[in-house]
């Protein structure tokens, strides 16, 4: 046989015989204490793995559950302040009113008028839950009352507000204009 009849019968031969490639190659023998082993080092792999994946998504739930809780308190707070501001806005009219009907006038159906309007606007800020200030008779309390008068009076106990000048509101617990007030003793 010649070279080149050689090389041809030994290309036929390779592609006669199967191929073994690394899916087909065939496992070499191991000794039954050793697979054990593998076997046991492999679950305790993916058990410690299947705890750090439960872990992390206790703590991804965890942050999104207190995510969820911080946007519905910022999202209440944010209402609360647009309705104080509101609120803050609509209280010199409020304060103009209250002039007008300290006033006397011969004209009945003005004054009848500036009181409905008064009213309406009370209704108005009792809807949007704020809330005047009690101050008349009251100790005095620095949160919620400016003390611009001091007055000695007997009549009264010591640090109570003996006369208001102008109400204060409030919006829950948040304060949104004190009461102008005078304290007595």
């Amino acid at each position: 046989m010649s070279e080149k009849e050689q090389e041809t019968q030994e290309i036929l031969e390779e592609e006669a015989a199967p191929a073994a490639g690394p899916e087909e190659a065939l496992p070499e023998e191991e000794a039954p204490g050793q697979a054990a082993e593998g076997e046991s080092a492999v679950a305790e792999l993916l058990r410690e793995e299947k705890k750090q994946l439960e872990d992390k998504f206790l703590r991804l739930a965890a942050e999104y559950e207190n995510y969820r809780r911080r946007t519905a308190r910022e999202k209440e707070s944010i209402w609360a302040d647009a309705k104080g501001e509101a609120a803050a806005a609509f209280l010199p009219v409020y304060d103009n009113l209250e002039r007008a009907l300290k006033q006397e006038t011969a004209d009945e159906a003005y004054k009848k008028g500036v009181e409905m309007t008064m009213a309406q606007l009370k209704t108005v800020l009792e809807k949007l839950g704020i809330t005047e200030i009690e101050a008349l008779g009251q100790p005095f309390d620095p949160k919620v009352h400016n003390a611009v008068m001091h007055v000695e009076d007997e009549g009264l106990g010591e640090n109570v507000v003996a006369e208001v000048f102008q109400a204060g509101f409030q919006l829950g617990d948040k304060v949104i204009r004190c009461s102008m007030v005078k304290v007595a003793n």
